[in-house]
């Protein structure tokens, strides 16, 4: 096959995951909702992390339809990773989940918690979804294209337009967690000199880097790979990167790590077009 067939041919794959993604998603966001507005008890994982009725009925939605339409594709998602149930191995292509990021956000009623849905080729999260059903805001990427998704309040899908991580010219915004803020974070902030400070939880942060709302997002606290997948794919497809403190982009598939558990990230700077890219991602947090 003529390798432009070959790309089309892969662009064409990408669109069809990526329209899965999405149905997955809303119907994923119309459960938790449900929940939202019902009210649910709040359990504790053996981490002491909060897990509720939510992220354990999202994430069946969501495995149901990707083991049904993609049954060669490896799935690793929180819950069923936190209840040890792990595919022994991810192949060169596996889906990260995370049913409810943000489950803080969700039990303080803050709305910013997200349902996550990331495909993860070769160490690269390259299609994903971020869902906040509480505001509507949705948005999905693939290579190439990074999307903002209109959605109306029967979880239809009414209108999308493409988006662009922004150069960032100094002094910077910073997006930052609302619910896991730390002084590291805080020196860093104070480095690169910002102009503008935004609390957001959840997976936001790296949407609004990738639709020009924002320039930074540095995480100097713990994450693991299924709470950064999907919106680091977004970020991504809209022009911008994620990289650990050594510059080098964030990788995903991390096993047997000799000073982590699996799938546990280092801290990152994620950011969009900035000039100054490489100085502001390794630039290290003075106190």
């Amino acid at each position: 096959m003529p390798k432009t067939n070959t790309i089309a041919a892969a662009a064409s794959d990408d669109e069809a995951m990526l329209g899965v993604f999405e149905r997955l998603a809303l119907a994923a966001g119309r459960e938790v909702m449900r929940v939202f507005d019902a009210g649910c008890a709040v359990d504790q994982k053996s981490d002491a992390s909060p897990v509720t009725e939510a992220d354990r009925e999202s994430e069946k939605i969501i495995l149901a339809g990707l083991r049904a339409a993609f049954p060669d594709i490896p799935c690793v998602a929180e819950e069923e990773a936190s209840a040890g149930i792990v595919p022994p191995d991810l192949d060169d292509a596996f889906f990260l989940v995370d049913p409810l990021d943000g489950t803080k956000e969700f039990v303080n009623r803050r709305t910013d918690f997200t349902v996550n849905i990331a495909l993860v080729r070769h160490g690269v999260p390259e299609i994903g979804v971020v869902f906040a059903p509480c505001t509507g805001r949705f948005f999905s990427g693939r290579p190439g294209r990074a999307e903002a998704i209109d959605v109306n309040g029967d979880y239809q899908i009414i209108g999308r337009r493409p988006i662009s991580a922004r150069t960032g010219v100094a002094p910077l915004t910073v997006v930052a967690s609302r619910s896991h803020n730390t002084p590291e974070t805080e020196a860093y902030i104070r480095t690169v000199g910002a102009a503008e400070i935004v609390s957001v939880g959840s997976s936001l942060k790296f949407c609004l880097v990738a639709s020009a709302e924002a320039d930074v997002y540095p995480r100097f606290g713990r994450t693991m790979e299924w709470d950064t997948a999907a919106g680091d794919a977004v970020l991504r497809a809209a022009g911008g990167m994620t990289r650990s403190l050594d510059g080098q982009p964030l990788a995903y598939g991390k096993r047997n790590q000799s000073d982590d558990v699996d799938f546990a990230n280092p801290h990152f700077i994620a950011s969009g077009k900035s000039a100054g890219q490489p100085d502001a991602v390794r630039a290290r947090p003075r106190h």
